[in-house]
């Protein structure tokens, strides 16, 4: 009988010990919405409506970017080098960068990403408006791109 009862205290005690360890274990961060849109004016490589994707680890933040931006040739994987600037709410801007994206065929919508950054708890990231929010390096040729809109539904915002 003595054996029952201290298998059964062990086992109520390992449980409260789970359940204490979930109670304090650190929430993953998160970036809310983790989607949204924006309208981007390449010049003459076109423009229009891009979708941008945030993700988040503590500070680390990526942002993958699908515009309306074709690319008149075949683009290898990672061969474009890309700069993405978003206004920070408050002052300031933060920037996203990298050389990542999907091999591209020709007269395929440009999608670049994850480009890396780095994020405070609280940041409010939106579409930047005082000079070039997106700039692209395609084989030695730069693409500058102007934010024509705010974020929809609105900007991102990290924990």
């Amino acid at each position: 009988m003595r054996t029952r009862s201290s298998l059964g205290l062990a086992a109520m005690l390992s449980g409260a010990l789970a359940a204490t360890a979930l109670v304090f274990a650190p929430g993953a961060a998160a970036v809310s919405p983790g989607t949204a849109t924006a309208t981007y004016d390449c010049g003459s490589w076109g423009g229009g409506g891009a979708t941008l994707t945030a993700t988040q680890s503590g500070t680390a933040a990526t942002v993958t970017l699908t515009s309306a931006v074709k690319t008149p040739i075949a683009v290898g994987a990672d061969q474009i080098n890309a700069t993405l600037t978003l206004a920070r709410a408050g002052g300031g801007t933060r920037v996203f960068s990298g050389k990542k994206n999907p091999a591209l065929a020709a007269n395929q919508s440009v999608t670049i990403g994850p480009l890396s950054g780095t994020v405070a708890s609280g940041d409010s990231l939106n579409s930047y408006f005082a000079g070039t929010a997106l700039k692209m390096v395609i084989f030695g040729v730069t693409v500058n791109c102007d934010a024509l809109t705010s974020q929809s539904p609105g900007p991102f915002v990290f924990s």
